[in-house]
């Protein structure tokens, strides 16, 4: 590979050329033109669409013209028929098939159907399924940590593997993963989310580099928080862990224990669709120009800085090396 990144061999100067001389008046006709982007052609294959952002991608992409294929765990279940029926109400191109993140031959076969669906390799993949549980990270068991951490990090994993083989075979895609402000940042009592967080930001960062040679993207989001059913589900499990918390452990935390289980996320004003909204302008943007992190939330983005000093240092340090071909394409 040249000196030539492939995001700048990909967007071509010629048509940067051609923006810039437009006059104002059309480049504002041109913003105003892409508002709306256009998913037609695309195959867009999201984890976790019983609620969040999984259900409202899956209905916006779906309404953009994507061909969407919605995934959640333990069909039938009252969540995927509202789902249908909404879709269905729209003529929308939907389609649900059943995966629990956490299980080796559901994701296989709920891959294969999805590429069934598709006619093919799949264009966009969103891994957005998640949980959280809160409390001190001393009394976090192994078990609600295995749940973490299968769920948050080894769920994505073996999505973007069931999926790349098809990707490869096409010679494009794109893979979204859902992360979190608290990727970047931590804040104490919050269980192992941010642990989790931490190592979806590391290991897809790797990926995004790997897959240059194959012309496949990666976009880590990371929201801020949002009114989202993470909420209920997280006082769920951690009530849970609170109650098998044994004394020696819980004893050194009253304050923080007591808090366990009844947090809540309800009354955020925030938009649950700034998170789709967000992947669909990524999604339509041309090859070889889309962020390798995009922050999510109208007001407070803390972790921007930690993102630029991150890509300052990776790109100082890796930039000149032998790595430095594929640094270079994801992160310039």
């Amino acid at each position: 590979m040249s000196d030539f990144s492939r995001r700048q061999l990909l967007a071509g100067t010629a048509a940067i050329a051609a923006l810039a001389a437009m006059p104002a008046r059309g480049q504002d006709a041109m913003a105003a033109a892409d508002t709306r982007p256009d998913l037609a052609g695309k195959s867009v294959f999201i984890t976790g669409c019983s609620s969040g952002f999984g259900r409202a991608g899956a209905l916006h992409y779906a309404r953009l013209g994507a061909k969407v294929i919605a995934s959640m765990r333990g069909l039938p279940r009252p969540e995927a028929e509202s789902l249908a029926a909404e879709a269905a109400a729209e003529n929308l191109d939907l389609h649900i098939v059943e995966i629990d993140v956490l299980d080796d031959e559901q994701v296989a076969a709920g891959v294969a159907e999805a590429e069934r669906i598709a006619g093919g390799g799949i264009d966009v993949l969103v891994n957005n399924a998640g949980i959280g549980i809160t409390g001190p990270i001393e009394v976090q068991d192994m078990e609600a940590t295995q749940l973490m951490f299968d769920t948050n990090v080894f769920g994505y994993l073996r999505m973007a593997r069931a999926v790349l083989p098809g990707m490869r075979a096409a010679g494009s895609g794109q893979i979204f993963v859902i992360s979190s402000q608290l990727g970047r940042l931590v804040v104490p009592s919050a269980g192992q989310y941010s642990p989790t967080k931490f190592a979806v930001e590391a290991m897809f960062e790797q990926l995004a580099y790997e897959l240059v040679p194959h012309n496949i993207e990666v976009t880590i989001i990371q929201p801020g928080g949002y009114p989202t059913e993470i909420w209920v589900n997280r006082n769920r499990y951690t009530r849970e862990l609170r109650d098998r918390i044994p004394e020696s452990h819980a004893n050194g935390y009253p304050a923080l224990i007591a808090r366990m289980g009844t947090e809540d996320g309800s009354g955020r004003d925030t938009d649950v669709l700034d998170v789709p909204r967000a992947i669909a302008e990524i999604i339509a943007m041309m090859p070889g120009s889309r962020p390798l992190r995009r922050p999510v939330h109208p007001q407070r983005i803390p972790q921007a800085a930690i993102n630029t000093v991150s890509h300052e240092t990776q790109l100082a340090w890796l930039g000149p090396s032998g790595y430095g071909p594929w640094i270079r394409s994801v992160l310039t």
